[in-house]
Order: C-alpha cells, then structure tokens, then sequence
C-alpha cells in the first residue's frame, strides 16, 4: 500500500510539471507575438537606413586618406563626438547603427553613410532619451552641430528639421554632391516603446 502511494504522488508530480511546463511553454509564444514583432520591426527600421558601404565612391576615400584619415574605426567603436550647444548635448558617437551600439547615451553613424570630411550624406541616429535627442524640438534653423573626430573638426548649420514615417527613407538619402549632417531620433520624443514616425535634423558643413 506504501509502494502505491508513492506511484501516486511521483505520478501527480510528474504530470504537474508536464502541465507546467505546457503552460509556460504557451505563455512565452503569446509574449513573442505580442512583442517579439515590434522588437523586429525596431531592428529592421535602424539598419534601414544603411547603404551598402561598397556604393561608395572610392576616389573620396582615397582623398580622405591623404587629408589625415588614417584607417577606418571598426563596427561598434567611438570614433568621434557631437556637440549641439543648443540643446547641451555632448555625446560619443560610435560607428555603428544597431540598438547595441546606440544603448544608452550613445549617438550611432549609419555604416552606409559617409564620414565627415568626405563630402556626402552622413547619417547619425539616437534615441529619444532625456540624455540623448529629446530636446530635438528645440532646435531652429540656423543652430550649429559640432563633430570632432582626431583627424579634424567639423561643424554644420542646421537647415531643417521634418517629422517623416519610418517608410520614407528616401528623405535621408545617401549622395555625394554635398556634405550633409542628417539625425534622426524616433518621434514622439516622449514615448517609450515602438513609434513609427522619425524626427530629422538636417545641416550642412559650413565652409
């Protein structure tokens, strides 16, 4: 009768942990459909805006090369800082754009954009963070945003600033004609979460 009794128990215990198991295991996927798709949908909009590095143009990086650069910071390194007096940011910018390299207070260059000095579209992102872009609607025409970097400093004249939709990423396009500075952060400025609207900052060099 002893014996019996343990069977029972050691059965009921067994089939507990089945069950357990079978209700975490639905808890889980319910979570990743809920959130696991806008965790994506994030992921997917930063690389977005990256353009094959190998469209640049290499005559320009030759150029660059000669002026002071001397080798290219790898993924994921800080290579420079920003400074936009306006709004009292002062942040290290990384080469990079995924949400690993832009976490905290960390402003990340789109690996298909160029690099200052170079003559094209540099594109910065960073988050909407009180230490990071929140101020962004403070900003007006005419404020300067100052990139300095060991082979030089550069600074750029704010020209615009667009509220645009994650799709339109023909509104932060890659070009060699002029040297353009454009920032994005995600809009509103004070949500927390997924957003599918974008606030850029858009500014020249300065000659």
């Amino acid at each position: 009768m002893h014996n019996d009794h343990l069977k029972k128990i050691l059965k009921a215990t067994i089939i507990n942990v089945i069950v357990a198991f079978f209700i975490t295991g639905i808890i889980i996927g319910a979570i990743y459909l809920l959130v696991g798709e806008q965790i994506d949908e994030v992921v997917s909009l930063i690389s977005k805006v990256s353009i094959d590095i190998e469209n640049k143009d290499s005559t320009s990086d030759l150029k660059i090369l000669d002026e002071g650069i001397k080798t290219y910071p790898e993924y994921g390194t800080q290579y420079a800082t920003i400074e936009i007096p306006k709004i009292d940011v002062n942040l290290p910018v990384y080469y990079g754009d995924t949400l690993e390299v832009i976490k905290g207070a960390r402003v990340g260059h789109s690996s298909g954009s160029y690099f200052p000095g170079e003559g094209g579209s540099i594109v910065y992102m960073g988050h909407n963070s009180e230490k990071v872009f929140r101020r962004f609607s403070e900003l007006q025409k005419g404020n300067e945003i100052i990139i300095k970097t060991s082979y030089g400093e550069f600074k750029y004249k704010i020209y615009d600033m667009q509220l645009i939709q994650e799709t339109e990423v023909e509104k932060i396009p890659i070009q060699k004609e002029k040297e353009i500075l454009m920032i994005y952060t995600c809009y509103p400025f004070r949500n927390i979460g997924y957003t599918t609207q974008r606030y850029v900052v858009y500014a020249e060099l300065e000659k």
